[in-house]
């Protein structure tokens, strides 16, 4: 028996106590649980520093070398056509987002959102943008990175809610400057691959603040400014800077909101690589659907998983097959097909989808 760093954890791991929350209020995972990427990701979800493992590791299941869906999908014209946009996007935003924070240069927010725009047009439709970024995680996190990424998804369920043409625009750019304030936050904070100290997480804290102060007085759309101020506010008082609730959010903070934590979750951590979509949502479903606007998270949670309904899937035992139902009571749990035999997740608790293959 050993105690073990969360970012040190690796699959096949066995717990050799019971991990709870920070204020032992839940118990997150029991002893003897046989960590995977998901249960890894748990423990960081809640900000759990070290664990009690086992000495002894358990073997992983066999896996197929046939090439992901990724993988085969990096292979196609169209893929190798946004990644070379997305790129260039990625630096021209760093450069121009930088004038702005540190130099005082007046923000043209056209400007930055010309490409932007010009990848979203380049997509077939919200489905299409997805399977783009979801290929594209083997960029890490970064701030500029991330903004982008959150900017498309946002222009995605904008359309998805039915919003109209200038509301999707007002999302994609929120999407785009939600996070400005990070770029004052020092680079050891923001890049900690451990839990933060309570002095870090008050200045990580700050950030929507910060973002507001930058841009508040800028001629832009009030809904932007809102949503860089209140994309960490939750509907039922738990987030952060003013704790709001409810109807006291930003309409298109909540979207923006809803994006930013998808895309965080769904990026490589230094502790695992890129987790698959349906992780994601089984943590909106699971610990979330509270925190977030009603209608907003159900639009997304139903339609990013219809995106993979006919989708080969592997999952945590190794079997693979394809999409075949989605559970709308069990978005995370869809009915998977493999050879002449039908497993409902819901149904099956200890099987979840592992990766898109």
């Amino acid at each position: 028996m050993r105690r073990i760093k969360t970012t040190d954890l690796i699959p096949g791991m066995i717990l050799a106590d019971d991990v709870y929350s920070f204020d032992r209020s839940a118990m997150i995972l029991p002893k003897g649980s046989v960590l995977n990427d998901k249960s890894i990701t748990r423990l960081a979800f809640y900000s759990i520093v070290q664990v009690l493992v086992e000495d002894e590791l358990v073997g992983l299941s066999h896996r197929s070398e046939e090439p992901s869906y990724a993988e085969r999908l990096r292979q196609t014209p169209e893929f190798r056509k946004f990644q070379k946009e997305f790129e260039g996007e990625t630096i021209q935003f760093k450069e121009q987002i930088n004038d702005v924070v540190r130099h005082n240069q007046p923000l043209d927010v056209e400007s930055m959102m010309t490409p932007v725009y010009a990848l979203i047009d380049q997509s077939s439709g919200p489905s299409n943008v997805f399977d783009m970024l979801h290929s594209l995680r083997q960029y890490d996190d970064a701030t500029y990175v991330h903004c982008i990424n959150v900017a498309l998804i946002c222009s995605c369920l904008a359309k998805w809610m039915r919003l109209s043409e200038e509301e999707t625009l007002v999302a994609t750019q929120a999407g785009l400057l939600h996070d400005i304030g990070k770029l004052l936050i020092p680079g050891e904070i923001i890049q900690k691959p451990a839990k933060l100290t309570a002095d870090e997480y008050h200045i990580v804290q700050q950030h929507p603040r910060q973002g507001y102060d930058i841009i508040k007085n800028l001629s832009i759309n009030d809904h932007i400014k809102f949503a860089t101020l209140m994309h960490h506010e939750r509907c039922d008082g738990s987030g952060y800077p003013l704790g709001l609730t409810g109807e006291k959010i930003d309409p298109i903070a909540k979207i923006v909101a809803i994006a930013d934590v998808y895309d965080a979750t769904t990026s490589a951590r230094v502790y695992r690589g890129p987790q698959c979509p349906f992780v994601a949502i089984a943590l909106f479903e699971n610990e979330g659907l509270q925190k977030y606007d009603t209608r907003a998270i159900m639009t997304f949670l139903s339609n990013v998983v219809n995106t993979y309904l006919l989708n080969r899937v592997r999952l945590n035992n190794g079997i693979e097959g394809d999409i075949v139902f989605i559970n709308p009571e069990h978005l995370a749990r869809p009915t998977i097909k493999a050879g002449n035999s039908y497993i409902d997740l819901a149904q099956n608790p200890d099987m979840y989808i592992e990766t898109i293959v």
